[in-house]
């Protein structure tokens, strides 16, 4: 792909895209968010046609007019949300829309089942052929996507974000696999924010700013660092600005909270002007003792208690008056709602107090968003933009303006960075760091180690349910930590 460019209207979100990939190689394209990463893909799936560029296959020029044409071009995608139907089963998923046939004209199931068991045997996989979509992992449903695509004969791969929402076990996994195609001699392009898995995975790299062609480089050839100078197009100071802090007043208590065969017997402390990390493998029930704490689930035991104050278990109402946020995991499902504009979804939490007299004005809705939406750095047209409509990092500052809003004493977050980009990253850092200095306790839950071991006062691990050791932020290290989440106390110091 040479020159391409791409404009809806007056938005540019292409001025120069520029991409080669070779057979048998795993080809990194990063950016932050908005620097024309998606736009690139779905021009080469044939869901855009550029406006301007080449795009060439064995050195001979195509055109690709739909996605049908793609595909058999031998282009496939798998996207970070996979795109199953979920009343199928796994094998009319891969062959949905070419269903071989018996020689009576009837859908072959017994081929369909023999080749499907043929390409899991392939990739080194065990799934039911028959067992229907639903309810399958994220993971078991990308590995059925590049099933169908291997099953299409596909000589280019794309693999948008697809460790997202992955535990370290299935991102190992999904490796393994993109390591045989590529050792078969398909051409793979992998996107990601995630530094640690390009350098594990991939050999080439093109970086791409404000929808425009970087730099090409072999991995052996450049480092973090100037990846990220490239991607961001200045020296990003620090990632982590922890700077001083004094932690103040205890604020949160949690006391024997037990939730019968999710976790057991958590009891930790959140001063004022610090920022906890609660860190461990995915399941290891960090986000449970979150949405216990915030009221969303309920507990058998214990107690969490306010500034000294015992606060009703199971309400969320009674947490949010105490003084409580919570930034989900889930921002698209669980933090924003989607079709709403910024103002309205800025001003969800507090639209009782921002009204006057029971009436609630956009007036008064667009004042209080504007001031947070300004503060945060929110790159948007419009205050009745659709959230929808935003990038992630931009996201994630709507749904942290909503909480902050509010003006919480404590705030907790759940995967605060995850799926965004570089410098976006160090934007959310920064504004957790001017919280705690400004007197707020932090809750932060983090499966990224960089981010917990840069920006946590005191580390808490959680292994099966159970805290299981916990960290100053001086003998907080990476080796220490994960030891403590896969195998209890007793790491060396």
């Amino acid at each position: 792909m040479e020159g391409i460019a791409k404009s809806f209207g007056a938005v540019v979100a292409l001025r120069e895209g520029n991409l080669a990939l070779r057979a048998g190689s795993v080809h990194a394209l990063m950016g932050e968010n908005g620097a024309g990463k998606s736009t690139m893909v779905k021009i080469m799936a044939g869901l855009y046609t550029p406006d301007a560029g080449i795009i060439e296959m064995d050195g001979a020029e195509v055109a690709f007019r739909n996605t049908a044409e793609a595909k058999s071009a031998g282009i496939a995608i798998v996207y970070q949300e996979p795109t199953l139907l979920p009343d199928l089963s796994v094998m009319e998923n891969i062959f949905m829309g070419r269903f071989p046939r018996t020689r009576a004209g009837n859908v072959d199931r017994v081929g369909m089942r023999r080749e499907s068991q043929t390409l899991f045997a392939r990739l080194g996989v065990h799934i039911d052929p028959d067992r229907i979509a639903e309810g399958l992992s994220i993971a078991d449903q990308q590995i059925i996507e590049i099933a169908k695509a291997i099953s299409m004969d596909a000589r280019v791969l794309v693999m948008d974000e697809p460790t997202a929402a992955l535990s370290p076990a299935e991102v190992q996994r999904l490796f393994t696999i993109a390591r045989a195609l590529r050792d078969e001699g398909c051409a793979i392009l992998f996107i990601s924010h995630r530094f640690e898995e390009v350098w594990d995975l991939c050999d080439t790299v093109t970086v791409m700013r404000d929808g425009a062609y970087v730099s090409t480089s072999a991995l052996a050839d450049t480092s973090e660092e100037q990846i990220v100078r490239q991607m961001v197009g200045r020296d990003v100071e620090s990632l982590y600005p922890r700077g001083e802090r004094n932690a103040g007043d205890v604020v949160l208590e949690v006391r024997g909270l037990t939730a019968l065969g999710v976790f057991h017997d958590i009891d930790f402390d959140v001063r004022a002007g610090e920022i906890v990390g609660l860190a461990g493998l995915v399941g290891a029930g960090r986000s449970e003792v979150a949405r216990a704490v915030f009221g969303v689930d309920g507990y058998d035991s214990g107690e969490v208690r306010i500034s000294g104050a015992s606060l009703r278990k199971h309400d969320v109402t009674a947490a949010m008056n105490a003084g409580i946020g919570l930034v989900p995991e889930d921002r698209r499902h669980q933090g924003l709602i989607l079709d709403f504009g910024l103002s309205r979804n800025v001003a969800l939490a507090v639209r009782r107090t921002l009204a006057k007299l029971g009436i609630l004005t956009a007036p008064r809705e667009n004042a209080l968003a504007s001031t947070w939406l300004s503060r945060l750095q929110v790159k948007a047209r419009a205050l009745d933009t659709p959230a929808g409509t935003l990038s992630g990092g931009n996201q994630q500052k709507v749904v942290l303006a909503k909480w902050l809003a509010t003006n919480p004493r404590l705030l907790i977050v759940d995967e605060p960075t995850r799926g965004i980009d570089v410098g976006t990253k160090a934007e959310v850092h920064r504004i957790l760091a001017e919280l705690t200095h400004s007197g707020m306790a932090v809750l932060m839950i983090s499966s990224d180690l960089p981010e917990v071991l840069g920006m946590a006062d005191r580390v808490l691990v959680m292994r099966e349910g159970r805290l299981t050791d916990e960290f100053g932020h001086e003998h907080a290290t990476a080796e220490n930590i994960m030891y403590a989440a896969t195998h209890g106390r007793g790491a060396p110091v």
